[in-house]
């Protein structure tokens, strides 16, 4: 875990994200927009970074072949970086306040959750990028976190994506728990955070883009848990559903693909053996480009 007393003061939090998110006046306001949101809470906040900070992100964002993770598989392609070391300086100053006691305790207020805490490495935050043709089929999220005793209950997702065209796609969608309809859907404009719920019903994902040659598709994430009630919950990892007008082939395989890797995944979690198995074996991602 982050240790949240070595993270930046409010005043270097601010100097990151716009200090009138941090009002009383809009945390309440934020509040009743996120307890109220359809299909699951969630509030989206535009003008979230200062405009120099937000470009700074932009313009300092990897290139996609440098990224260190690919997914190419049926239900996903994208990759994903959390090596901030390697990025400039401004990545580490929006880790940092993102993961600050200042911005934990708004999140807390926002959401009603309590407790909230965060964690080191690629299942705390990190970078997304898709070029033409990146997908992330629906899903919901892992539940608890592979190897501490953490229960995730929020995502933050900062998009970083300057002139994006709405013919490009790319939306982020928000699906009804029955997996029939997308009730709503936001655009991955620059400088955009949406703050959501994960929980068993939190579907989400996005359509296959189609960007010009050097165009992609660029987020920050950063991902909340609180500690985990091991009596209420039982391990899932990530799971992939298909949307209703997606071939019968392409429903059964995912079916089969996903009920198999969380049956796996949680008899080694229960054995201890879930972080060899996400170094080791069956891997449903390939490293480097």
């Amino acid at each position: 875990m982050v240790d949240t007393q070595a993270t930046p003061s409010t005043k270097a939090t601010i100097e990151i994200i716009q200090s009138r998110w941090f009002d009383d006046a809009m945390i309440q306001s934020l509040q009743k927009q996120y307890l109220a949101a359809q299909p699951y809470p969630h509030v989206v906040l535009d003008g979230f970074l200062h405009d120099e900070v937000a470009l700074a992100l932009y313009n300092g964002f990897p290139k996609l072949g440098e990224m260190a993770t690919h997914y190419n598989g049926m239900n996903e392609k994208k990759a994903e970086d959390s090596g901030f070391e390697r990025y400039p300086q401004v990545f580490r100053d929006l880790r940092a306040a993102l993961f600050s006691n200042t911005f934990t305790a708004f999140l807390e207020r926002v959401t009603g959750i309590e407790d909230i805490r965060t964690c080191e490495g690629a299942l705390g935050s990190g970078t997304h990028q898709g070029g033409n043709g990146s997908f992330l089929d629906i899903h919901v999220d892992f539940n608890i976190h592979p190897t501490e005793n953490l229960h995730r209950r929020i995502n933050v997702l900062v998009f970083l994506n300057k002139d994006w065209q709405e013919s490009y796609g790319g939306k982020l969608e928000m699906w009804n728990k029955d997996m029939t309809a997308c009730i709503t859907a936001h655009l991955p404009l620059l400088n955009r955070c949406v703050i959501f719920e994960t929980n068993d019903i939190s579907y989400h994902g996005y359509g296959k883009i189609t960007v010009p040659d050097g165009e992609s598709r660029k987020s920050v994430y950063a991902y909340y848990y609180t500690p985990l009630d091991k009596s209420t919950l039982v391990y899932h990892d990530t799971t992939f559903r298909t949307r209703p007008n997606e071939p019968t082939a392409k429903k059964l395989q995912t079916a089969v693909k996903e009920t198999t890797k969380n049956f796996i995944k949680r008899q080694l979690k229960n054995f201890g053996l879930i972080e060899f198995y996400n170094n080791t074996l069956f891997k449903f991602k390939t490293r480097g480009k």
